[in-house]
């Protein structure tokens, strides 16, 4: 009886030995888990501006998505950023030709280009339409706005413009603002009223990529150059309706009023 109760009280121990040994495991397995897994939120790395990214960041708005909204200091008396040449260094914009912006996925993807970012944004928020025509349709007007902005550059008349006087540039960005700037979005307007089905909306009738795009030609511009891109789409009725509506949505009117300042 005594040799029974001395095994009995060897398997109970060695029992209890095998459970703590399962539990420690169990807790090293888990921290290691924590430790090697890749991030849980989106990562969007850009300058500390607006530029390239801040369509993304405003997709993100009306998507309502928590993001690591990483940003590169510039020094405004040189324009150079030390943690963005780090990063360069580091080999952490590889994915956009040591460029940025990069949107680093939750499971550590690293998508380069800013309209591949705005694009996969926009699919992951349900902005491009339930089919593969809905989507071509909403990209073809993003794509219009983006030819305007594009033939905005080719004119030549920012500050950033070095082969022309100051006199030229100011003659060219009256002639865009009060000719060319005009027409290419009447033919916009006239283009999204064959795919406008409801009032404030350029497809279907929710929020799209379109919606978006809109919105940054037309609200989102350089500051000195607000008014007279208001003026300049003052006929374009649809299409400043659809500019109010993606203001006025609460996740982006939030982000609008909570954005850091930046120099552009």
């Amino acid at each position: 009886f005594c040799s029974f109760q001395r095994l009995n009280y060897r398997i109970s121990n060695n029992i209890a030995m095998m459970k703590y040994l399962l539990l420690i495991s169990s807790i090293a397995a888990t921290y290691a888990f924590a430790a090697s897994s890749p991030q849980s939120k989106l990562q969007l790395k850009y300058f500390d501006i607006k530029g390239a990214a801040e369509t993304c960041r405003v997709i993100l708005a009306l998507g309502e998505e928590d993001y690591d909204d990483a940003r590169y200091k510039i020094d405004p008396a040189t324009f150079q950023s030390p943690d963005f040449l780090e990063a360069k260094k580091n080999g952490d914009l590889k994915m956009n030709l040591n460029r940025a912006p990069v949107l680093i996925t939750a499971d550590g993807q690293t998508i380069g280009q800013s309209k591949a970012i705005e694009r996969y944004l926009a699919r992951r928020f349900g902005l491009f339409g339930e089919t593969p025509e809905d989507e071509a349709i909403i990209d073809c007007i993003a794509e219009h706005c983006r030819d305007v902005k594009d033939a905005a550059r080719t004119k030549g008349f920012s500050k950033f413009t070095k082969n022309k006087t100051e006199e030229e540039k100011a003659r060219d960005r009256a002639e865009w603002f009060e000719k060319d700037m005009p027409e290419m979005l009447g033919k916009i307007e006239d283009a999204v009223k064959e795919t406008s089905v409801k009032p404030s909306y350029a497809f279907g009738t929710s929020p799209s990529y379109a919606d978006v795009a809109i919105w940054a030609l037309l609200r989102d511009c350089m500051a000195t150059d607000l008014e007279d891109t208001t003026k300049a789409a003052e006929k374009c009725e649809t299409l400043n309706a659809i500019a109010d509506q993606i203001a006025s949505n609460p996740g982006v009117s939030k982000w609008l009023s909570e954005r850091p300042e930046s120099m552009f």
